[in-house]
């Protein structure tokens, strides 16, 4: 015959039995949920019992994803940086665009100051040309272009040839039309200057920004 208090304590034993395994799975689920949506969002720090050699009194707490918006304000952050790292590169590169586009605007100018030059120093003249003198160029009827010491204010109303234009012949043999000659030579000037000073400026060997906030 089976007593009655072994009965009892038999279903106490399979109700503590039944209550104790749900407790005892509890925690593991909701640890390793957490590990899964941390490594699904990348970018985690791993774990580390005993982080710069201290134990941790709780680990699950000091670890735990926690709340799930926490891993969405982190993707959220990642992206708004990469945003802003792409912005600040999109507005360096348009920068270096502008630049290349004065460079390129630059050197189509030297081309064709290149080609005039070339031009006008095979155009024909009966003299020898000196820099810093200014010569006037003519066509003849024929299509031959010449060099003249004489202006068409000088010819008057007796000038023989069409009028082309007044060209100075500067000292790097270039040639400068005559509306430019007051505004190159106030370039050619500052530049002597500088020259002229350069033995006695001072050695720098940092930025120097004076004169640009005047």
């Amino acid at each position: 015959p089976i007593s009655v208090p072994s009965l009892a304590m038999e279903g106490r034993g399979s109700v503590m039995e039944d209550t104790a395994a749900p407790g005892q799975t509890e925690g593991v689920p909701e640890s390793r949920g957490a590990q899964s949506m941390a490594g699904q969002a990348g970018a985690l720090v791993e774990r580390s019992p005993i982080p710069g050699g201290l134990a941790l009194v709780s680990p699950y707490h000091t670890h735990r994803a926690g709340d799930p918006l926490d891993l969405v304000a982190l993707a959220e952050q990642v992206q708004k940086a990469d945003e802003f790292i792409r912005a600040n590169a999109t507005n360096k590169l348009t920068v270096i665009a502008e630049q290349i586009q004065h460079l390129q605007e630059q050197a189509r100018k030297v081309l064709e100051d290149a080609r005039r030059d070339a031009d006008l120093h095979h155009a024909a003249c009966n003299m020898v040309k000196k820099p810093g003198n200014i010569y006037y160029l003519y066509k003849r009827e024929s299509g031959q272009q010449y060099f003249s010491i004489i202006s068409p204010k000088e010819w008057g109303a007796s000038c023989p040839h069409d009028f082309l234009g007044a060209y100075k012949l500067q000292h790097d043999l270039s040639w400068t039309p005559f509306e430019d000659i007051e505004k190159q030579d106030a370039k050619i000037s500052i530049m002597d200057k500088l020259l002229s000073q350069s033995a006695a400026l001072p050695s720098c060997t940092e930025p120097n920004f004076q004169g640009l906030t005047h």
